[in-house]
């Protein structure tokens, strides 16, 4: 199966199995806007509550927050938003299609680094094992070449995007001969500025006076709070205040199912660090927030880090992690060493002071910060991406048939348990099977199920990645005993009702990632 095919599938899959549904789809949809069915918001919740565990439960030096939406308009002028926030747009005269000229040129460097790659393919399959990789890297002179265009044009775009030089930008895309993926044609706009923040009128009062924005991002809702919570809760440097919450970008091009939408979550957390502790601190986070993303079984080979080439106005060093989507490997999560540049900026324009005390050196200071930022529906996309599969198992006959598995950690997956009567006509299975329901319920996340042969149920259980499913036999009615089934191994034990809930738990509690 190619990668666009298993793309294609995760998106039916989500939409078939109650994960994901087009927005408002029948008055036929809003472009990259979704809604989470009842399994996707199970998920989504269960990652929240995930990333949420791990950063504020087990650090006693990081609290929460939940800041509003719209903040005052001053907001975005001081974190440079209103004068900065922008993306360079590029139309095609012919297609009629819009773009981001960055984004174009960065598929493009894919694509010569792709080339390079191929190369190196060709070259294994010619010379098995002696096959020195390295060394064909630095001697061949075609993959050579690629990898120094490849290399020169990331240079030239980090200059041109850091200069905001939208004439080199469009310089680059006709150098390159990068043609509309669409259209086909290279007959292009030239690049300008566009800003991505929506903006909203406050009641009734009309004109800049009433401007509101929707967030772009929550970050700045943390750092006006700076003081309020450190204050509030006692804090001392270092501590972190972590934030969920929505963010909204008016984005030129947004696609990729829900890689990049226009009203999305963000999980947040600003680390305040004493100045020149900023780097340690950094490189701190930057492996705990990978740790993070492999303890829920993501391969090693799926993530890795990405330094930036250009950085944002308000940083000294930021690395993405990302992962290998099916259409390659983009932005999951980014780590920034934000220097002081959002406090100070705020406590410029509010005239505001938003410094700490710092007992141990008996000095104030405008704290350095370091943010760690995942996208929590990204995330979601990502763990669709790597549990959903297709596998051979043998059947109730012993014959093989395929299966489709999402095979979820545990204490992620929507439904923790499922109860399945072996019958639904005999009410002594159904009513057996409804009291381990009413039992179970509260202490997972359970579903009851009797409708279609138990095969199908497994299967259907299977798809939206079910672990555990207990089913309710004759025997049960005899001795009081069930069997469970497991999603992964297929394995089959017979157990007391009374030790469901101790065997399941101990595998989906959430415990089980933080350990």
């Amino acid at each position: 199966m190619t990668q666009t095919d298993l793309f294609k599938r995760i998106i039916a899959h989500s939409k078939e199995y109650g994960f994901i549904f087009p927005s408002s789809e029948i008055y036929e949809g809003l472009s990259a806007v979704y809604d989470y069915g009842p399994y996707g918001v199970e998920l989504k919740n269960n990652i929240k509550d995930y990333w949420w565990a791990a950063m504020v439960q087990m650090h006693e030096n990081i609290v929460g927050l939940d800041a509003a939406i719209f903040m005052h308009p001053k907001t975005w002028k001081a974190s440079g938003h209103v004068d900065a926030f922008n993306d360079p747009l590029v139309d095609n005269k012919d297609s009629k299609k819009r773009y981001r000229a960055d984004v174009l040129i960065e598929e493009e460097i894919e694509k010569i680094k792709a080339k390079a790659d191929k190369e190196v393919e060709k070259a294994k399959k010619k010379f098995g094992d002696s096959f020195d990789e390295a060394l064909y890297r630095t001697t061949n002179p075609r993959v050579v070449e690629y990898s120094q265009k490849a290399t020169a044009v990331e240079q030239r775009l980090g200059k041109a995007m850091s200069a905001g030089d939208m004439a080199d930008l469009k310089a680059i895309l006709e150098d390159l001969e990068i043609a509309d993926p669409e259209g086909g044609t290279r007959n292009w706009t030239d690049v300008r500025q566009f800003n991505l923040m929506f903006n909203t009128q406050l009641g009734n009062i009309a004109g800049e006076e009433g401007k509101l924005y929707l967030r772009p991002e929550t970050a700045q809702g943390i750092f006006v709070n700076f003081l309020n919570v450190q204050k509030s809760t006692r804090q001392k440097v270092p501590f972190g205040i972590a934030q969920i919450g929505k963010a909204f970008r008016n984005e030129i091009v947004a696609r990729q199912f829900i890689f990049r939408m226009r009203e999305f979550e963000q999980m947040e957390m600003q680390f305040f660090v004493q100045p020149g502790e900023e780097m340690r601190w950094y490189d701190y986070w930057k492996q705990t927030r990978m740790a993070w993303h492999q303890k829920i079984g993501t391969p090693a080979e799926k993530l890795r880090f990405k330094d930036h080439d250009n950085l944002a106005h308000y940083a000294n060093a930021a690395v993405d992690i990302q992962y290998e989507f099916p259409f390659g490997f983009k932005e999951l999560e980014g780590i920034h060493s934000r220097t002081n540049f959002d406090l100070s900026s705020h406590q410029e324009l509010s005239g505001k002071k938003l410094q700490y005390f710092d007992p141990e050196i008996n000095e104030s200071y405008t704290p350095y910060v370091v943010e760690t930022s995942v996208g929590a529906d990204r995330m979601f996309l990502s763990i669709l991406s790597q549990a959903l599969q297709e596998e051979t198992v043998p059947d109730a006959e012993g014959n093989d048939s395929t299966r489709t598995v999402l095979k979820l950690h545990p204490a992620l997956a929507p439904i923790k348990v499922a109860v399945l009567p072996l019958l639904k006509n005999r009410e002594e299975l159904t009513n057996a099977a409804t009291d381990v329901f009413n039992k179970l319920k509260f202490s997972f996340q359970c579903q009851y199920d009797e409708k279609d042969a138990i095969g199908r149920r497994y299967r259907r259980q299977d798809a939206i990645g079910t672990p555990f499913c207990v089913t309710i036999d004759f025997e049960t009615l005899e001795n009081q005993t069930v069997t469970i089934r497991d999603r992964d191994t297929l394995e089959q034990q017979r157990v007391h009702i009374d030790q469901i809930e101790g065997i399941v738990g101990g595998k989906v509690s959430m415990k089980s990632l933080m350990v």
